[in-house]
């Protein structure tokens, strides 16, 4: 985690602090909470106390900030990969504190904030009507429930650009309450990601779910990213019985369709043979 990400939607990756505790079925399968164990690191859970990090571990995006600078080329800092920035924690809020400010010394690098409690945001930032230039605020949306319950929140805010974290999307999603009807006083959704589940306990990403948030965003002009297929790939329908292909019945297209558990690297990143990279413009 840092400098030079492996996440393709991102340059690089800061922890303020590493622990969460779950709060939707998007993250039964938490990416975060298996790399903590596996390093030995009991920081999961409401009762878990969380890891916090010395001062050379916070002067990395000053570095970054400073290369940004010298290439006159802005990058964009995933925070927080282990983490959400809006947990409702009291031992937190210093550590938040410590990050405005260094949000704020740091002007080259565009910070995308992503959180799966929109709910406490408003609580915590320093910024109210006028947003640094150079945050980017979003939520995750893995299914139409929370999509009803996150967006009315997340768009209620005057950040630079507002996106939306489709990962691990575990149904269909629509988004024109928020694109073509949106509402006067909500601001508009500047960027969607979207990508399926990784690891051997992945749910499927049914091609669909996929296809129809594209199509969405391409008829909203709003950037799409693809991220992954995931652990599932949909593949044609298998001709021999001991096949480890599975039937699915994609309700949006209307169709059987069959995934096998390719694993992540093999199943790719391509939606219709097309990689979809799109970005927003920076503010």
């Amino acid at each position: 985690m840092g400098k030079n990400s492996s996440i393709e939607w991102t340059d690089h990756t800061f922890n303020p602090w590493w622990g969460c505790a779950k709060v939707s079925p998007g993250c039964t399968n938490c990416y975060a909470e298996s790399w903590a164990k596996r390093v030995g690191a009991k920081v999961w859970g409401v009762e878990k106390s969380r890891r916090f990090f010395t001062p050379k571990h916070w002067d990395e995006p000053l570095k970054w900030n400073e290369d940004a600078k010298s290439d006159e080329n802005r990058k964009r800092v995933f925070c927080a990969s282990m983490a959400d920035v809006f947990e409702s924690r009291a031992d937190l809020d210093p550590w938040r504190l410590r990050l405005w400010k260094l949000i704020d010394d740091t002007p080259w690098l565009d910070w995308l904030l992503l959180t799966k409690r929109p709910e406490n945001i408003e609580k915590r930032i320093p910024w109210k009507d006028q947003w640094p230039d150079n945050v980017w605020l979003g939520t995750t949306v893995e299914n139409q429930e929370y999509a009803a319950t996150r967006l009315p929140i997340l768009l209620q805010f005057p950040a630079k650009r507002r996106f939306l974290s489709c990962e691990p999307l575990l149904g269909p999603v629509d988004l024109n309450a928020w694109t073509i009807s949106l509402p006067k006083h909500l601001y508009p959704i500047d960027w969607v990601i979207a990508g399926g589940e990784s690891g051997t306990n992945a749910r499927a990403m049914l091609p669909g779910w996929a296809k129809t948030l594209r199509d969405q965003c391409q008829k909203a002009e709003i950037p799409f990213h693809f991220k992954q297929w995931g652990h599932w790939a949909p593949v044609p329908a298998p001709k021999k019985e001991k096949s480890a292909a599975r039937k699915f019945w994609d309700e949006v297209l209307g169709a059987e369709i069959f995934m096998e558990p390719k694993g992540k690297k093999v199943a790719g990143r391509r939606l219709d043979g097309i990689t979809w990279d799109e970005l927003p413009a920076t503010a």
